[in-house]
């Protein structure tokens, strides 16, 4: 069994109400995230791969302009634009391409970071 992981950045701003944060977290800030995904699998035989990268690579890239540079606050389905919520949602954007095995999303300059394993049950 192999797991893949494929790394991207993005650049985006967004406010949260409702922490302890309090108004810092309100007003409208922007985070430098790096997203990590990762395929789990056996080999392909005929191609020798878990995953096509560069397919993995078209798809991220998808992802990555849905959210660079934009006020994660107006993306409707990603919700609160929380660290869970931005795991979650580039899961479900990537759920295609191969047995996804977890998505993690980090604030390094936060040293914070949150993986989502996929739905339960």
């Amino acid at each position: 069994m192999w797991e893949l992981t494929k790394s991207f950045r993005f650049e985006a701003a967004h406010s949260l109400s409702g922490t302890t944060f309090g108004p810092a977290s309100e007003e409208i800030h922007g985070h430098s995230f790096r997203a990590e995904v990762t395929v789990r699998g056996t080999p392909d035989p005929d191609t020798g791969m878990v995953v096509d990268l560069g397919l993995l690579q078209r798809a991220i890239e998808d992802v990555r302009l849905t959210l660079d540079h934009k006020f994660l606050n107006k993306i409707e389905a990603l919700g609160k634009p929380t660290l869970e919520n931005l795991s979650r949602f580039v899961w479900e954007r990537l759920a295609h391409i191969g047995k996804l095995t977890r998505v993690s999303i980090h604030r390094d300059s936060c040293n914070e970071s949150c993986t989502y394993y996929g739905p339960q049950g």
